[in-house]
């Protein structure tokens, strides 16, 4: 609706903008995006629980920047808040409306450390946190080699990202070739923490109360092989942690976002958000 309205708006006026005048696009976006964003408002679950005017504008102004050629989107929260199923949604819904050569995702889940040998030398996951280890700590995450790889694809250069096995803990570098795209989305638990921040364009935090994290991490867990005393105690070091490293970088974020939202709905707003530009962009051709 809101897309519809802005453009029939300017069907009224009698004189057409030049189309180098990309304030007027801007304000134009920028008008549709508050009207989408006050009916999500008025959603039982609305997906946006934070986002400022300037924020808005900013992200606006980045879109409309040609001379920009990568835009870095940096997703977190905490384990089990729905990081990677909101990318995996937006890109679901950008895939029906945009060649996939246009975005790359980029997550922390694959850059942990093998800590396979440790695993066998345990005999089990219980027996491995015994040893002091723990998998919820940014040591745990080669973030070194993450902000290069971010760094090379900002750059331009395609890199080729690690795998890593949460059953056997192995980590297979060099495995996955990431190219560098106009749009490059990152999300893992440690993504707005200080190693990693400043790179980030449009920095997203994804919120979900306690008692529904609990529940679909101790699910997750399950399908990853940890139950019974092992996954007890990984929670429990899963919420000691979250407290230190990932519920801070929330005051970093420029947009929350409310994890409790169904797939349906963030297919549909992004799409909304997409046909908004687009529609804009192309009325002013």
């Amino acid at each position: 609706m809101a897309t519809k309205n802005i453009v029939a708006r300017e069907q009224h006026n009698s004189t057409k903008p030049n189309i180098d005048n990309k304030s007027i696009i801007a304000f134009r976006i920028i008008d549709g995006i508050k009207d989408i964003l006050e009916e999500d408002r008025r959603q039982s679950q609305p997906l946006f629980l934070s986002i400022s005017e300037k924020t808005i504008m900013m992200i606006v102004k980045n879109i409309l920047n040609e001379e920009k050629d990568f835009y870095l989107v940096g997703i977190t929260g905490e384990s089990a808040s729905g990081k990677t199923t909101l990318v995996n949604n937006i890109v679901e819904a950008l895939r029906k409306k945009i060649f996939e050569e246009t975005y790359t995702c980029i997550s922390c889940d694959d850059y942990y450390k093998d800590t396979s040998k440790e695993l066998k030398e345990a005999g089990s996951y219980e027996e491995l946190y015994k040893t002091g280890f723990s998998f919820d700590t940014p040591d745990a995450i080669n973030l070194e080699l993450m902000r290069a790889q971010l760094i090379s694809l900002k750059n331009g250069c395609g890199v080729y990202a690690p795998q890593y096995d949460f059953i056997s803990c192995e980590s297979i570098p060099n495995r996955i070739y990431k190219k560098p795209t106009k749009a490059i989305l990152s999300e893992g638990l440690y993504v707005l923490g200080e190693e990693l921040v400043d790179l980030f364009d449009v920095k997203v935090y994804v919120y979900v109360p306690f008692e529904q994290i609990k529940e679909r991490w101790f699910k997750r867990a399950a399908s990853r092989g940890k139950t019974g005393a092992a996954a007890e105690h990984q929670f429990d070091d899963v919420t000691t942690t979250a407290q230190t490293y990932i519920r801070p970088t929330m005051q970093n974020a420029d947009i929350v976002i409310n994890g409790l939202t169904s797939a349906k709905y963030i297919e549909e707003i992004t799409t909304r958000f997409y046909n908004l530009i687009t529609d804009i962009i192309n009325f002013y051709k």
